[in-house]
C-alpha cells in the first residue's frame, strides 16, 4: 500500500493549528522535522521546544482526495504556511528501514561492531553482533565510535566495567568480549535494558557477566573501566555518581559532548578525576581521565 504526504513550511507559532486541521482533514499521523538544520541539544526538562523554520508531515491513505484537502486547509489557515508539497510515499517497515544503511565497521585494532542480520567480514576479529531496536547504540554516530575506538584500546582483561547510559549495550558488550570480566549497564528506557539482554544473548555472553539496572536499583558495584555516552547535561549532574562507582586508579571515558561543552564537563569531573586532553571527532568529543585517590 502506498501513501500520500503532504509537506507544510510554516513555524512553531502556527504548528498546533495546522497539525489539528490536517488531522481533521483526514490525515493518519502528523510528524514534524527541522526545516534548516537547526539542532536542538537538551532541551530543559518538562519542555518541547520546536525548530524555528518548522516542517509539517501529514500522512493520508492514497485514496485521499488531495485537491479536496487542499480546499479545507486553504479555507481555514491560508497564510499560516508558506509553501507545500504533495508526494506519493511507498509503504515501508519505517521503524527499521534505517537497517538498510547499517554495515559491518572496524574499531580500533580488534572490534568490529556487525549488524546480526549480516555477515561477518572478519571471523578472527572480535566481533559484535548488535540489533539495537529502537535503543540508542549502533557505532555510527560520532560518540559511540569514540568510545568504542577507547575500549579497544585498553586493557580490559579481568576487568570491571560500569556503562553508565548503556542504550543498546553496544559498550558494555564490547567490553566484555575485550576481556572484562563483569560488566553493568545502567538506564532509565526499559527498551535499553531489554535491548541489553538480547544482544548479550546475541554475542554468547555467559549468564551472569552483564547485569542491567535502572538508576535507582543499581548496586553499591565500583568498576575499574567506567563509560557514559549520554549528554552533557546528564553527565554533569552525574559527576558525583559516576566518581562514586569508579574504583581509586579507575578510568573513565565520557560521550555526548559536543566540543563546545566539553569545558563546563571538564570541570564538573575535575573534583574527582586527572582529566586528560580533549578526543574530538566531526564535532562531538570524548573526555578521559582517571579516578583521584581518596582522601
Amino acid at each position: 500500500m502506498s501513501w500520500i504526504q503532504l509537506k507544510l513550511d510554516t513555524t512553531p507559532d502556527q504548528s498546533s493549528e495546522l497539525e489539528d486541521l490536517l488531522l481533521e482533514c483526514g490525515a493518519c499521523a502528523v510528524t514534524y522535522q527541522d526545516g534548516c538544520d537547526q539542532p536542538l541539544y537538551e532541551p530543559d526538562l518538562g519542555t518541547t521546544p520546536l525548530w524555528n523554520n518548522l516542517r509539517l508531515f501529514g500522512l493520508f491513505a492514497a485514496d485521499t482526495d488531495m485537491e479536496e484537502v487542499m480546499v479545507q486547509l486553504n479555507n481555514v489557515a491560508l497564510g499560516s504556511y508558506s509553501a507545500h508539497r504533495i508526494e506519493i510515499v511507498e509503504d515501508k517497515d519505517w521503524e527499521r528501514e534505517w537497517m538498510t544503511h547499517f554495515h559491518p565497521m572496524q574499531f580500533g585494532k580488534r572490534l568490529w561492531v556487525c549488524p546480526s542480520w549480516k555477515e561477518i567480514p572478519h571471523p578472527e576479529a572480535v566481533n559484535l553482533m548488535l540489533d539495537p531496536g529502537l535503543a540508542f547504540g549502533t557505532g555510527t554516530h560520532p560518540t559511540t565510535a569514540l568510545c568504542l575506538k577507547w575500549l579497544d584500546a585498553q586493557e580490559l582483561d579481568g576487568k570491571q566495567v560500569i556503562d553508565y547510559g548503556c542504550g543498546s549495550g553496544i559498550l558494555a558488550i564490547a567490553a566484555l568480549l575485550l576481556g572484562a570480566k563483569h560488566a553493568v549497564g545502567v538506564d532509565t528506557d526499559p527498551q535499553a535494558l531489554e535491548a541489553s539482554r538480547d544482544n548479550a544473548g546475541r554475542n554468547n555472553i555467559e549468564e551472569g557477566k552483564l547485569h542491567v539496572y535502572y538508576p535507582k536499583d543499581t548496586p553499591d558495584v565500583k568498576a575499574d573501566v567506567m563509560v557514559a555516552n549520554i549528554l552533557a547535561g546528564p553527565l554533569i549532574s552525574l559527576a558525583k555518581t559516576l566518581a562514586r562507582h569508579t574504583l581509586p586508579g579507575g578510568k573513565l571515558a565520557l560521550s555526548g559532548i559536543l566540543a563546545e561543552q566539553a569545558d563546563d564537563v571538564l570541570t564538573a569531573y575535575s573534583e574527582w578525576f586527572t582529566m586528560d586532553p580533549v578526543t574530538e571527532l566531526d564535532g562531538w568529543v570524548r573526555l578521559n581521565g582517571v579516578r583521584k585517590q581518596e582522601s
